[in-house]
């Protein structure tokens, strides 16, 4: 990918909000695939002409399947608020998936215990706490219905690996094209997609929102997505 198809959403001194496409690593990964992070270095050095290696830092994650909106930091003092803000629970981060079942009921808060394996790299959900998990809450509301799939809007209240997937999968409703949770058919698109993210700009005293629609691409394009 061309620092030229680096989707941006907003841009100043501090931040840079843009798209991360589906199965882009948000950081260089053992593939060594093109990733976000060193677009985004590359977008700013160009565009700003700054010599050498360009500051930007990640302060949240996306998984490499899903895509979405995503923010970068652009100073360290924008690093560090960023950072703190996730923390503490002061960003909305809001998606859309697609759910293999007709889900039942068409609206719920649904609260698991996670517990991450990282050798494996698979997260495990739980009822009820046991040792070594951490609480995970999510709030989810059916769209929209077709055959045996379900588009959802969700809103997270943690933000736990893997959280989505996990969760919906330990309902028996994984999402469509999830290879790790679900029954995925060889070559399906994982069905997650961050549609929205506000939280405090670091500097200025304002709300920053940023937003963006999945692309029109299967299996979007069986809904009407809004």
């Amino acid at each position: 990918m061309n620092n030229d198809e680096l989707h941006v959403l907003y841009e100043d001194n501090h931040l840079l909000g843009v798209v991360k496409p589906f199965n882009v690593p948000v950081q260089q990964d053992f593939t060594e695939d093109p990733d976000l992070l060193n677009m985004v270095k590359d977008y700013i050095a160009e565009k700003y002409q700054k010599p050498g290696d360009a500051f930007a830092a990640l302060v949240h994650r996306l998984d490499r399947p899903a895509g979405g909106v995503m923010v970068f930091a652009r100073t360290s003092k924008a690093a560090s608020r960023l950072t703190q803000a996730f923390k503490e629970r002061r960003v909305q981060k809001e998606y859309l998936c697609i759910v293999n079942g007709q889900i039942s009921p068409p609206k719920r808060r649904v609260k698991h215990w996670l517990k991450k394996d990282r050798r494996k790299k698979i997260v495990t959900a739980y009822k009820k706490p046991v040792q070594g998990t951490k609480k995970a809450i999510l709030q989810y509301q059916r769209i929209q219905k077709i055959d045996d799939l379900s588009l959802l809007h969700v809103v997270l209240e943690t933000g736990r690996s893997h959280q989505i997937r996990c969760q919906l999968s330990k309902m028996n409703y994984p999402l469509y094209g999830d290879h790790k949770y679900g029954p995925a058919e060889k070559g399906q698109q994982l069905a997650l997609w961050s549609k929205f993210l506000s939280f405090p700009h670091p500097v200025k005293d304002e709300p920053v929102e940023l937003q963006a629609p999945p692309p029109q691409t299967t299996p979007w394009t069986f809904f009407d997505v809004p």
